[in-house]
């Protein structure tokens, strides 16, 4: 029997009954479906929240938003605001009945600023109007004094002046002075990672609809509807359940609905509520922008000792966060960004430290790896850097220092012989037990053929003065969970009518990464069915409650497992009427859409309808804990994640010396997806997740001038990645390798990894700015690695270079 029959449920999940088994030369499982919304969305029929058909009497809202960084409001005269042709009313601080907060984690983060802002783009005010141009035009007109106070603008001058959201964080194994002063080799230096706009396509919209006994009814755009739900109702005195949060749909999230989608619900709920009228509040770009946080930049200051062959024995770093004026969640964002500073090396002796700087700009919040991209790019920073000056592969670095399998050399435990025992713990204590990075970059360096690729460019660059080519072979290990335990569940309803036809909710929400598909399939391979009988609707507060967000690649992981303890149940159920109806106790075996047991035959729908008149629940809940999870956020260790996806990608670019501007030749990637319960899916994540993170580490620069106010703050100013900056040749593929741990169906997310596959466009670019001086030089490349950038790194290496 394959493990995908197999509805196992471990650790804290709900009790299932036994499960029978599905054919087995049939499944639904790791089919390349297409997305269950595909249809829709080429046809302009899938419905955002600002397609649902608008409620007779619906008003409109807009924010008025700070224009200094930080400043007491002296006087706010919203006489002319409240005059402005077509509006209703206008809401401050003193109008909102409950708590003043939308803060995710601390309490310091307001709905609406009451006498103090402290970022250029801070809601002060809400306008509602008939129309939406009436009310964004009226908030404009509100008259502020302020009086300014100093501003803090970036993470260097938050740590100077010791200003922090919350308190500094550290992590230390070994003995790093030790080990760093008895180092063959020593190397420090400084670096900075910029920050990254979400820029999902859909902005940032909320539309809330009054119900009867004080309830109300949101449609958000938000990857945490829970959420949603607790902090209107604190904002509006009620409790919980007099919130019904919806979401069908976000056109992309990327973490910035995580928590940042709660201005918006709690402005458009307060209006909503006190007017009780319908209001939707749908921001414009360029006010979305303004007012919500984006990926944290970073500033590094690391040390590191190593031996002839490059492997490391020594690490610190310091990483200092531009957190925003606010925590929202730079805690866990830091405390991750901890947690992968090692990515895929053994790092025996390290002191690593993150402080969340508060400045006076926009709470910065989650974005596709949560830290875990700024993390790892330190240390492959550290090892381009001893690369170059030992003069090797940097990929050969890398095989130096990548963990260890817990193996001896020839394949057998050995606690007492094997060296690689002591290489296969992370820095926190987690055992890196599944560990293929070896086997998986072995695999992609013969397939891309990147040995004899390097030798072509360097070829290349001997006879080419000006147009340089680079090239680079990085890995990925990144950590699988919520590194917040509790948050490490989720819940699902299954509904199976008498007509066959199955319904599905759960409590993810669905943001184009394919999370509904791939749990409709799920609970088609349990029931036995095709995956057209199947549906899901919108996620609803009123269905599943108390849910986890959708991040962190779990959502798949989660409500996935959830899914099928619900369909498991129905399952067993129908599988013993079965039994009772034919009077044979025979396994019975649901495939292809018919039950079989022993002689006997049935289809689906028919044994579903027998069991309605027999009064079988055809209706079932299901939930899902991920077991074995710790974390002590004091000592900094534990088993914060479930299991680790591993990755590869080699990149191949063009760069020319005098103009800064480059080009991605080509891009191969290979990815471990584990048992993929949908390839296609998987290797879209890839493709996705890899151009993006391009874009974070190349082209997407976020600036603020002298008076703490976001220049970049829509796409004439902010340059996203467009179909001219994918490669023209650009190979993925997914890495066999089934999960070891019981996740579902023993696949591997695919949501958050592959952003940081693209590391290896940086540090190509890098690579050829380097062959400017024969790659004698390790040239001080910042990301985004924007031509301005890559400029300054080609002066500072011709400088340097040694005479000919």
């Amino acid at each position: 029997m394959d493990d995908r029959d197999t509805p196992s449920m471990t650790g804290t999940a709900a009790a299932a009954p036994p499960a029978t088994h599905s054919g087995s030369s049939w499944a639904e499982v790791g089919k390349r479906h297409p997305h269950e919304s595909a249809r829709l969305h080429v046809l302009g029929e899938a419905v955002y929240t600002d397609d649902i058909p608008e409620l007779h009497g619906t008003l409109h809202a807009a924010l008025g938003l700070s224009q200094k960084a930080h400043a007491s409001l002296r006087a706010v005269d919203l006489s002319a605001v409240r005059a402005a042709p077509g509006v209703v009313a206008v809401l401050t601080a003193a109008d909102i009945p409950g708590l003043n907060d939308c803060g995710p984690i601390i309490h310091d983060d307001p709905i609406l600023a009451d006498g103090l802002v402290q970022y250029v783009g801070q809601p002060i005010f809400i306008v509602v109007a008939d129309s939406h141009d009436k009310a964004r035009r009226a908030a404009r007109l509100a008259r502020i004094d302020y009086l300014e106070l100093p501003a803090i603008l970036t993470p260097q001058q938050a740590k100077a002046a010791q200003s922090f959201v919350v308190p500094p964080m550290r992590l230390q194994r070994g003995d790093f002075e030790h080990a760093f002063a008895r180092a063959a080799h020593r190397l420090e230096g400084t670096l900075f990672v910029g920050g990254q706009e979400q820029f999902y396509l859909e902005g940032q919209i909320s539309y809330a609809i009054p119900q009867e006994d004080r309830g109300l009814l949101l449609w958000c755009s938000t990857q945490h509807p829970s959420e949603m739900q607790h902090v209107v109702a604190h904002a509006l005195g009620l409790a919980s359940h007099h919130v019904t949060v919806r979401c069908r749909r976000m056109g992309g999230g990327f973490g910035g609905k995580e928590s940042q989608s709660a201005i918006w619900a709690a402005a458009a709920g307060l209006a909503a509520a006190r007017l009780r009228r319908p209001v939707k509040l749908r921001a414009d770009r360029d006010d979305d922008m303004l007012v919500t946080g984006k990926r944290h930049c970073f500033d590094y200051a690391y040390q590191a000792g190593y031996d002839d062959d490059g492997r490391i024995v020594a690490a610190r770093v310091e990483m200092v966060l531009r957190a925003g004026y606010s925590a929202d969640l730079s805690g866990p964002v830091a405390t991750r960004a901890v947690c992968h500073f090692d990515n895929a090396y053994y790092l025996s002796d390290v002191d690593i430290s993150a402080l969340c700087g508060k400045t006076n700009t926009q709470s910065n919040t989650a974005f596709r790896g949560f830290g875990g991209p700024q993390g790892a790019i330190a240390i492959e920073y550290i090892i381009d850097e001893i690369a170059r000056a030992l003069g090797r592969d940097a990929f050969d670095v890398r095989i130096a220092n990548f963990y260890g399998t817990g193996k001896s050399e020839d394949g057998d435990d050995d606690c007492r012989l094997s060296r690689n025992l002591s290489r296969n713990l992370t820095p926190y204590g987690q055992k890196v037990a599944d560990n293929v990075i070896a086997d998986l970059t072995a695999q992609l360096a013969l397939s891309s053929q990147y040995r004899a690729r390097r030798a072509a460019v360097a070829a290349y660059n001997r006879s080419s003065p000006v147009l340089k080519k680079g090239i680079a072979l990085t890995p990925v290990k990144f950590g699988i969970a919520f590194n917040v335990t509790h948050l490490n569940q989720a819940g699902a309803l299954v509904h199976i009518y008498v007509d066959g036809s199955v319904l599905v909710n759960h409590g993810g929400t669905e943001m184009g990464q394919g999370v509904n598909t791939k749990v409709m399939q799920v609970v088609a391979h349990e029931l036995g069915i095709d995956l057209a009988h199947v549906r899901a609707s919108a996620t609803d507060t009123s269905k599943v409650a108390n849910t986890s967000a959708t991040a962190a690649s779990t959502g798949a992981d989660l409500n996935g497992k959830a899914a099928q303890n619900a369909a498991g149940i129905l399952r067993e159920r129908l599988a013993q009427f079965a039994q009772s109806l034919f009077s044979c106790p025979e396994e019975v075996v649901f495939g292809a859409n018919r039950i079989t047991l022993g002689a006997h035959q049935i289809g689906f729908a028919e044994l579903v309808q027998k069991a309605y008149l027999a009064r079988v629940q055809l209706w079932s809940d299901g939930f899902y804990a991920t077991p074995g999870l710790s974390w002590d956020a004091k000592s900094m260790s534990g088993h914060p994640f479930s299991y680790y996806s591993y990755g590869a990608a080699v990149s191949e670019v063009l760069v020319d010396t005098l103009t800064g501007e480059w080009k991605l030749l080509r891009a191969d990637c290979l990815y471990d997806a584990g048992n993929s319960l949908n390839p296609a899916i998987d290797i879209g994540q890839v493709e996705g997740g890899f151009i993006q993170g391009m874009g974070w580490l190349t082209t997407e620069q976020l600036c603020w001038n002298a008076a703490g106010r976001l220049t970049t703050h829509a796409p004439s100013t902010y340059k996203i990645p467009g179909v001219s900056d994918c490669p023209d040749d650009f190979r993925v593929a997914l890495y066999r390798n089934a999960n070891v741990e019981d996740s579902i169906h023993r696949s591997k997310a695919t949501g958050e990894p592959p952003l940081l596959l693209p590391f290896s466009v940086f540090f190509a670019i890098r690579d050829a700015i380097s062959s400017v001086a024969g790659h004698a030089i390790n040239p001080p490349l910042n990301a985004p690695a924007t031509a301005e950038e890559i400029l300054k790194a080609v002066e500072h290496v011709r400088k340097l270079a040694p005479a000919t």
